[in-house]
């Protein structure tokens, strides 16, 4: 007789959550090499942020004087010497690209160094953590204060805290918004309550991201928001240098004089003694002797943390350190080690850093200070006149990025360059037309649609193209700038 096995499964909330519950994470201060490199990244970066709006740049009379600008009234951007216009937006294309690519070149470099050192989340959270250091004292005072009862004093220090969490926060939200009107004007209208209302929503949305962001979230950021990290993951490869713990020399693992008595015997003890000093220092909780894991960040804390208690028990530096996978299994195995930063992969992403930066540098450095663009009428495409000749009509959209007022000459021709057989080109309004050309002043940074038109006389007959490819074209007065547009001439 058959008999049914009755196979019983758990749903995994019979057994354990489906998250983990939020850890909170005390980091000890450290010093050392790679903590003063982030020091030095935070003020400078941050410094930038936050004056770079007040730095003036001399563009001429009626021309905004802020040299990094987002103006959305005249919609323009201001980058010192360089002025990117609405149609011109491929600039800012290009430069995601090359973001793109520099931390593609830079995660085949270092892994997250970007993470580490350089992004934005990294560097507040620094930030808010030097504040709580200093309001609430170092690891062990934190710890005890957030497990002893509440105290007059650890009311106002974490108050002290909070205030200061918010004044940077509230003034992180104020830098942003001054990169898109004047900063001393706009500073003088939020302080006197005349500012846009939007300026105010803005700052405080800013205000309560960056507060919530870096004073609160920090590790959970980066941890379950933040894409990068497993797209990292995917990129990486043997030869990137990343964070890590050489077991090779570390194992086994033991105190200092139990350490110290195995040597003396000549039998296997490694120099780390178990002190979890990388443990507490890492801003992301993170036990870096368990290896690679998506919660490091690279940021090289762990390492100063290890060297500094490798020096006081007389032990070599660098137990934890920048390497290779590579080179950790080629030291297990007794072969020699060496670093390649130069490989295919980035001299790859060097390559196409240089030919797309290449060529953003090349199209700015050339471009022209007018343009032209073209939209046919569609309906009707022409029309045929009384006296048999053929008109088409077009919108023309011309445009003077100078600060001064410029007079165009406007032509037609084929691609060739060659004249459009009994075209004659005219406009609607006062332009002056001579030898096929018509005359168009454009206003000082400014732009002008223009009715124009192209009508070609079937004398003789059959003169008269069935379509044609035309290309428009201005040129100022002095002939040095210009620009053209390609449409279509339809005769039948």
């Amino acid at each position: 007789m058959a008999t049914t096995r009755v196979i019983e499964t758990a749903t995994p909330s019979e057994h354990e959550p489906l998250f983990e519950a939020q850890k909170k994470i005390y980091p000890q201060k450290v010093h050392g090499t790679f903590r003063r490199i982030k020091w030095i990244v935070l003020v400078v970066t941050l410094g930038i942020y936050y004056l770079l709006p007040f730095v003036r740049w001399d563009r001429g009379e009626g021309a905004p004087d802020q040299a990094v600008l987002i103006d959305f009234v005249t919609k323009r951007f201001y980058f010192f010497a360089i002025e990117i216009w609405p149609q011109e937006f491929y600039y800012i294309t290009g430069l995601l690209i090359l973001a793109a690519l520099a931390l593609f070149l830079m995660n085949a470099v270092a892994g997250r160094v970007w993470c580490g050192y350089l992004c934005p989340q990294t560097v507040w959270t620094d930030l808010f953590l030097a504040v709580e250091r200093l309001t609430e004292g170092d690891r062990r005072e934190r710890i005890r204060r957030d497990n002893g009862p509440l105290t007059f004093d650890t009311v106002m220090r974490r108050t002290a805290k909070h205030t200061l969490w918010l004044i940077i926060a509230w003034w992180t939200g104020g830098a942003w918004v001054l990169y898109f009107a004047d900063a001393p004007t706009l500073v003088y209208e939020l302080a006197t309550f005349t500012a846009p209302t939007m300026a105010y929503v803005w700052i405080g949305i800013l205000t309560f991201t960056t507060y919530t962001l870096a004073g609160h979230m920090r590790e959970q950021v980066c941890l379950y928001m933040c894409p990068w990290p497993r797209i990292q993951a995917a990129l990486t490869d043997e030869e990137a240098l990343n964070v890590t713990y050489r077991y090779d020399r570390g194992e086994p693992r033991g105190s200092v004089k139990r350490n110290a008595a195995l040597r003396a015997k000549g039998e296997p003890a490694g120099d780390c003694v178990d002190c979890f000093q990388c443990v507490n220092v890492c801003p992301t909780g993170v036990d870096i002797r368990q290896g690679s894991q998506l919660g490091c960040i690279q940021c090289g804390l762990c390492i100063d943390a290890c060297d500094s208690v490798m020096e006081k028990i007389g032990r070599p530096t660098r137990l934890i350190a920048y390497d290779t996978d590579r080179n950790v299994r080629a030291r297990s195995q007794g072969k020699p080690t060496h670093i390649r930063l130069i490989r295919w992969r980035t001299i790859a992403y060097v390559a196409i850093i240089a030919a797309v930066g290449g060529g953003m540098l090349y199209t700015l450095l050339t471009r022209s200070t007018a343009g032209i663009s073209v939209l046919h009428d569609r309906n009707p495409v022409f029309v045929r006149l009384t006296d048999g000749a053929v008109r088409n009509a077009y919108t023309l959209r011309l445009i003077n990025k100078n600060r001064d007022a410029r007079t165009f000459t406007l032509s037609v021709t084929r691609p060739d360059g060659t004249p459009l057989p009994g075209a004659q080109l005219s406009a609607i309004g006062d332009e002056d037309a001579s030898d096929g050309r018509v005359a168009i002043t454009i206003g000082p940074d400014q732009t002008r649609e223009v009715r124009a038109f192209i009508t070609v006389h079937d004398e003789p007959r059959g003169a008269a193209p069935e379509t044609a490819d035309v290309v428009f074209s201005i040129a100022d007065e002095s002939g040095a700038s210009g620009a053209s547009a390609r449409d279509h001439f339809f005769g039948r």
